[in-house]
């Protein structure tokens, strides 16, 4: 319902939340943050799966792989990625302007769990004549003895060039120099084999002592040793992943679909303006007015919480634009009327506000909850879809009820025009 407060108040009121929604906008290009679908990126949608070690996901566990998950965008180079819980065993990864999707992917997914072991005669040479073992990949890991070292116990990795400059290599630098030091002592001779996520990647004979320094060799690419050095720095995921949803889209199609839909949303927003403008004539102007404080207020809330646009999210945008106009229509309508039964314009404003508070009220309550609710349980783009509808909604809600009421009040108090038919009547 409408505040009553003084005039004065109100204006500095609705003048402070435009002058703090422009200083949270301004620059716009910098301040609202575009989504995957307007800009171009990699989203992922990870499914995080039970193991023997961990047999039950739970929060503290996703948790868990939350992190490793971070500090590998992070070693990718990734600028303003977006992580986020989906229920209690899913992960949602949005990567904007991602060079190679598929090593980002690959990353993503892979649990990257390096063991070294000690390997027999007999399974490093069938292991160097046939390193997948044809039919059973993880042959060599379950036929080699225990774990002598694990990635756990590496401080730091480091993609570099093979000394013989044709191919790649991992160097690497332990936490623990005379653990790793007394591993060697241990074995010297032996093939020590390494294992990334119970695969071989390659072996080495230990021929002395190595404590603090070491190397990882291999068929690698440069792009490998770097995924691999990557993977090693941020850690091993405590439970396997695997991807469900995968959503690659390229940059030139974002900036289409960012102008077309930029295009549309001002359109839209302009053929209303002229409509309420030539409808209603001075109250469509003044609820014009408020529709361009409505859009303030959710470009603010945008750029304030640093949220993203995405393509839902401007039709949630739009949408609201819509409830706002509904919101504007009921009101005159109900103003007209009071007019046409003779009240003055005074009495019509106060009364046409008053009943037209109702449907106003329960239309948009009930967009809010559905809004809510598609938050909650949504993934992804339904999200942002459902956070400007959500906020748009309420934003038509109190700009339609108390802006719009604002202006109509300075005219009408004022006596700046009193010929009731200005009023659409």
């Amino acid at each position: 319902m409408w505040l009553r407060l003084k005039p004065w108040v109100t204006g500095g009121f609705i003048a402070g939340i435009v002058a703090l929604c422009l200083y949270l906008v301004l620059p716009i290009q910098s301040k609202i943050k575009l989504g995957l679908d307007l800009q171009g990126g990699v989203r992922v949608l990870l499914q995080l799966e039970p193991s023997p070690e961990v047999p039950q996901i739970n929060r503290q566990i996703q948790g868990q792989v939350m992190q490793v998950i971070d500090a590998r965008i992070n070693g990718l180079g990734v600028a303003e990625p977006q992580i986020s819980t989906v229920g209690n065993d899913r992960i949602l990864v949005e990567l904007p302007n991602v060079k190679n999707p598929d090593e980002a992917v690959r990353s993503l997914k892979d649990v990257a769990k390096l063991d070294y072991k000690i390997m027999p005669t007999a399974v490093y040479e069938r292991s160097m004549s046939d390193k997948k073992y044809a039919s059973d990949p993880n042959g060599a890991y379950k036929d080699s003895g225990p774990i002598v070292y694990s990635g756990a116990d590496i401080k730091s990795a480091a993609s570099a060039p093979s000394q013989s400059g044709t191919g790649w290599r991992i160097e690497f630098e332990t936490k623990d120099p005379e653990k790793f030091g007394k591993m060697t002592q241990a074995n010297l001779g032996k093939e020590l084999g390494l294992f990334l996520d119970k695969k071989f990647t390659s072996a080495a004979t230990i021929q002395g002592v190595i404590t603090d320094q070491g190397e990882i060799t291999g068929d690698f690419s440069e792009d490998d040793t770097i995924r691999i050095a990557n993977d090693i720095n941020a850690g091993a995921l405590p439970v396997p992943v695997k991807v469900i949803e995968n959503d690659t889209v390229g940059p030139i199609l974002g900036k289409i679909d960012l102008e077309k839909s930029l295009q549309a949303a001002m359109v839209g927003l302009g053929l209303v303006l002229v409509f309420m403008l030539a409808y209603y004539r001075l109250p469509g102007f003044l609820a014009d007015l408020a529709l361009i404080v409505y859009v303030l207020m959710l470009l603010g809330l945008l750029a304030g919480v640093h949220a993203v646009l995405t393509l839902p999210g401007i039709a949630g945008f739009v949408l609201s634009v819509g409830m706002a106009v509904d919101a504007n229509v009921l009101i005159f309508e109900r103003l007209k009327e009071e007019i046409w039964s003779g009240k003055t314009l005074r009495a019509a404003v106060q009364i046409g506000f008053r009943r037209a508070f109702t449907a106003v009220f329960d239309s948009h309550f009930t967009t809010i909850v559905g809004a809510g609710v598609l938050f909650m349980l949504g993934t992804g783009t339904v999200k942002g879809f459902a956070y400007t509808l959500f906020w748009g909604t309420a934003f038509s809600l109190f700009t339609a009820t108390f802006v719009t009421r604002f202006f109509v009040d300075l005219f009408v108090n004022n006596d700046l025009v009193e010929n009731p038919k200005v009023y659409g009547a």
